[in-house]
């Protein structure tokens, strides 16, 4: 290692040391600890370009042990990405670029949030795979207008959570040859060795998944770091995992290799200490030598070339094949072409159907009109109607596939599918059954905090699951997945509505959405269509310009309280049926439009749906009622089952006469 690699190297752990040290806040160690192996990636091998952050082939580098975002954050800063230095002094402080884990779309360069450990090498996974079916889709011989690698930094934590191991399993099963780890092994947590708790063999079980795995034995030692990551390179047949042996908190002779490193500032002595045993500056802080921004300023002047290179390339394959540069661009676009709103063939369905199964038929549809919507289900598509049928399956053999098995690992699916679409050019989807949404719940909350048109298709919403039991009856997942922020919910009523759900989700460019569907059959109703895209509407009005009660529902029991409508009318009341496909997006709509379909001179509202009555109340209001479960299902047909918890036209009757004081 040559002097100005060891004066940027230094430069990394003082300014992250100097970042914490002053929010008072923070974790000092692994920075410290890995500041040679992220400067050795970033200055030797990665491709990449400051001055253009979002070049589509350029390397992506995920800091998956997000905790320690200061490294990532000196980087940016040496590298020349715009962060300043006194976004470096800001550290954790309100309205800064430099929160105290890395944001999506926040700080530029950041490709993934990371923080919640795990997450950010299952990402990881998603880049490589989204790489991967570029590739195959638009490289042509001597066009290789795709060819980048993924990086992802992880340490002991990230490869103790479960969903590390869901998406290594499945990197190693599709031999991503493009996915490099770098595991900043260094045997520290918060509460102390990793022996207490962590004493596995790490290459050995990354060896059993199918990696090439590769060790270096001193963290400081740049050249080995640079040789391990050419040889991972070398290795197109499987993903690498390349153990390097660090000292967290290096550098400061009081702090490193002790859990104190780990996530607590060094303490103003013990910074000086550290600066003093690095042969640093010690008189200014936040100082950055004159040698090493010359430095940095000749790397950034590579990056530069390296895009000129591609922008070559690419110049001449647009010459070559015309037709396939405009589809990228296209692949590129996260919009919708298509004007699928007035397209009477889009909502053209006939008889009665599970939502699941309409979702089924649509996607097929949409699979003819968007080539770049890919994705899959967590081994079981046949229940959930996920798969295309005419686009072919992702595996080793053949990345052009557009299904994908991602194995019974929700987690990592829902990860993965994140990874993919900050990736850029793909449309994801992911499926499986509603109530293992519990199972993904951090990467789908993720998905909403990076902005991410990830689409969730959760089957068999309900007691209507029937005899599988309360073990996969969901109650509480609705509230819960409805109270995340930029999360968007749409419960279809029938098929049209289902053709609705995925325009409103195909439209929506910065947030995800999940469509809740049935099991078992539902009759498409009279009015449903492109309404539902305004999350609430009338589907059926009374007779009285103000109705004697407003009866609302999602789903599956909507006809319900179609069929009650007519009874109640029977009796002399008046009522308007109002399906609720999406509160969310019903909450959007204008004032003027709510108090339409809701107005508030109505307080005999009825709310009507198979799950937990949480979160109702915002629009029964105190005077309404719901017909809803606060209880676990149970074992039995779920004609059965729907009639026991009150599921019927009879009890939806009896409980508005109720309200009305009938």
């Amino acid at each position: 290692m040559n002097k100005i690699d060891q004066l940027s190297i230094n430069t990394i752990r003082v300014l992250s040391a100097e970042g914490v040290e002053k929010a008072k806040s923070g974790h000092p160690g692994m920075p410290m600890g890995a500041a040679p192996m992220a400067y050795t990636l970033w200055a030797r091998v990665m491709k990449h370009n400051p001055a253009n952050p979002e070049w589509a082939d350029r390397d992506r580098f995920i800091l998956s042990a997000g905790h320690g975002s200061m490294l990532i954050y000196s980087l940016l800063h040496l590298f020349g990405y715009g962060l300043s230095m006194e976004e470096l002094m800001n550290f954790r402080q309100w309205g800064s670029k430099t929160p105290g884990h890395p944001e999506y779309g926040h700080t530029v360069g950041v490709e993934v949030t990371t923080g919640p450990l795990g997450q950010g090498i299952s990402n990881a996974v998603g880049m490589a795979m989204a790489e991967a079916h570029l590739a195959a889709k638009f490289n042509r011989p001597g066009h290789e207008i795709v060819n980048h690698y993924t990086y992802a930094l992880c340490g002991d934590g990230c490869l103790m959570e479960g969903i590390a191991s869901e998406a290594a399993s499945l990197a190693g099963t599709l031999k991503l040859g493009k996915l490099i780890v770098l595991y900043d092994s260094n045997s520290i947590t918060i509460e102390g060795s990793t022996d207490i708790a962590f004493t596995e063999n790490v290459g050995k079980r990354f060896e059993a998944y199918g990696w090439h795995v590769l060790k270096v034995e001193d963290g400081n030692d740049v050249d080995a770091i640079e040789a391990a990551i050419l040889e991972a390179k070398k290795e197109t047949g499987r993903p690498s995992l390349i153990e390097i042996i660090t000292e967290i908190g290096y550098g400061s002779p009081a702090k490193q290799g002790k859990a104190s490193a780990h996530g607590e500032p060094l303490g103003t002595d013990n910074l000086l200490e550290a600066k003093k045993f690095l042969n640093y500056n010690t008189e200014e802080d936040f100082h950055v030598p004159r040698e090493v921004r010359e430095h940095m300023k000749a790397l950034q002047e590579r990056g530069k070339k390296a895009q000129e290179e591609w922008d070559r390339l690419w110049a001449s394959y647009q010459e070559k094949y015309p037709e396939l540069a405009e589809e990228w661009e296209d692949w590129q676009n996260t919009g919708l072409k298509a004007d699928l709103l007035n397209d009477e063939s889009y909502w053209h369905f006939e008889g009665n159907a599970a939502t699941r199964a309409a979702s089924g038929e649509v996607l097929n549809r949409l699979a003819e009109l968007l080539p770049n919507l890919i994705g899959g289900s967590a081994d079981l598509a046949p229940s959930n109607k996920s798969d295309m049928k005419k686009r072919g399956t992702f595996t080793a053999e053949d990345y052009s596939g557009s299904n994908i098995h991602f194995g019974v690992r929700e987690h990592a699916m829902a990860a993965i599918a994140n990874g993919m679409s900050v990736h850029g050019g793909l449309k994801p989807y992911v499926a499986t059954f509603l109530v293992f949404s519990d199972y993904m719940k951090g990467a789908m909350r993720l998905s909403a905090l990076m902005k991410q048109p990830v689409i969730y298709i959760l089957t068999h919403d309900s007691i209507g699951v029937g005899e599988d039991g309360p073990t996969h009856q969901p109650i509480e997942h609705l509230a819960s997945l409805r109270s995340i922020p930029n999360f968007t919910v749409i419960r279809p009523a029938d098929s049209r509505e289902t053709a609705a759900a995925y325009l409103s989700a195909l439209t929506r460019t910065d947030s995800p959405t999940a469509f809740i569907l049935t099991r078992q059959n539902l009759p498409l109703l009279d009015g449903t269509g492109p309404d539902a895209l305004k999350g609430a509407y009338i589907l059926s009005d009374s007779d009285k310009e103000v109705p004697d009660i407003i009866l609302m529902a999602t789903g599956s029991e909507v006809h319900l309280i179609v069929e009650a409508q007519k009874v109640l009318k029977e009796q002399g009341i008046d009522a308007r049926v109002v399906s609720m496909p999406s509160w969310e997006i019903f909450d959007e709509q204008t004032e003027e439009y709510k108090e339409k379909v809701l107005p508030k001179s109505v307080t005999a509202r009825l709310g009507v749906e198979a799950a937990s009555s949480f979160g109702w109340h915002k629009y029964v209001g105190l005077d309404g009622d719901t017909v809803t479960m606060d209880s676990f299902g149970a074992s039995a047909p779920a004609g059965i089952l729907f009639k026991e918890f009150g599921f019927t036209v009879e009890n939806v009757v009896s409980r508005a006469l109720k309200l009305l004081g009938r």
